[in-house]
């Protein structure tokens, strides 16, 4: 891969009321030499594209709403072939750009910036910390790829290969849905530290336990076509711990002479239906494994020729 230079970048701003930031952070980058900035804004009321018009960038206001429909849209715009995508609210600095480029000159498809290598004093609250831990962790045992930071907001993309990706996210699992497709097409992914600062102005428009609960529900979702074992294995011992539980119960009260059919053909049901659904799991695993080979094979026949 050559060098790559400002010309050969597009720096993606999805933004939404972030007027407080926006001037800053297009006069820094290009500062640094990059005239190609593209800001996708989500119907701000606050002036946001006014001023990033003012100050060089190309504004377009998204058809749709939610982050995860902003990006979506600006990937059918962009025609770089690299693109860094950060956030418009301040909490990154500009200048750690240039760290992801070696990765993307280097061939990696999908950079990301990992927050908690270095963040300010009250960027993240002990709550954020512990919901994005148990995230991460989540997506480690659904995918099989350990990552630090899969919700981060400051990546770099390799634009010929990210734009493969099927996207369907509308909201803020748009980040996890990224890194899972990548992983899933099996495109290169990388881990860099990035500089994460506290947010400066209005509060974020992330709702730590609703949101958390969209990107869980995401992660566990998409799993479903790359890992059928996590993701069957789940609902199977949930739905056998489950009838195991109301065993218990039910020959607890047995002991006591207390009888309960309608509860122990319940009980029956999902002890037999759980160990189905984990059997099913494992069979679906074998086929997404026969699958994988195969088109290893047939792509390493394809480039032989």
């Amino acid at each position: 891969m050559g060098e790559i230079t400002g010309k050969d970048v597009c720096i993606l701003i999805p933004t939404l009321n972030e007027a407080k930031n926006i001037e800053r952070l297009i006069v820094e980058f290009k500062e640094m030499g990059y005239e190609n900035i593209f800001v996708i804004d989500g119907h701000s009321t606050d002036g946001t594209r006014e001023i990033a018009r003012s100050a060089g960038a190309t504004v377009v206001t998204q058809e749709g709403k939610g982050k995860g429909s902003a990006i979506k849209e600006a990937f059918n715009y962009i025609e770089s072939p690299y693109t860094i995508m950060i956030d418009g609210d301040g909490t990154y600095e500009p200048k750690d750009m240039l760290k992801f480029l070696k990765p993307l000159e280097e061939g990696v498809d999908h950079v990301l910036g990992n927050r908690f290598e270095d963040y300010e004093k009250g960027a993240f609250t002990r709550f954020n910390l512990l919901g994005n831990r148990i995230l991460n962790k989540l997506f480690g045992f659904a995918y099989g790829i350990w990552l630090n930071d899969i919700l981060t907001g400051y990546r770099g993309f390799n634009m010929r290969n990210i734009k493969k990706l099927e996207l369907n996210e509308k909201g803020f699992g748009i980040e996890a849905e990224m890194t899972a497709e990548t992983i899933k097409k099996g495109l290169s992914i990388r881990e860099i530290p990035i500089r994460y600062l506290r947010r400066r102005g209005d509060p974020t428009k992330l709702h730590p336990i609703k949101d958390g609960i969209t990107i869980a529900t995401t992660i566990f979702k998409l799993a479903k076509h790359h890992n059928p074992l996590f993701y069957f294995g789940m609902i199977g011992v949930a739905t056998a711990l489950a009838g195991i539980l109301l065993g218990i119960y039910i020959v607890d009260e047995w002991l006591k002479g207390i009888e309960h059919i309608p509860l122990t053909i319940l009980t029956t049901l999902l002890i037999v239906g759980g160990v189905q659904i984990f059997i099913f799991g494992l069979l679906s695993d074998l086929i997404v494994t026969l699958h994988r080979e195969t088109m290893r094979l047939l792509q390493q026949k394809e480039e032989k020729k």
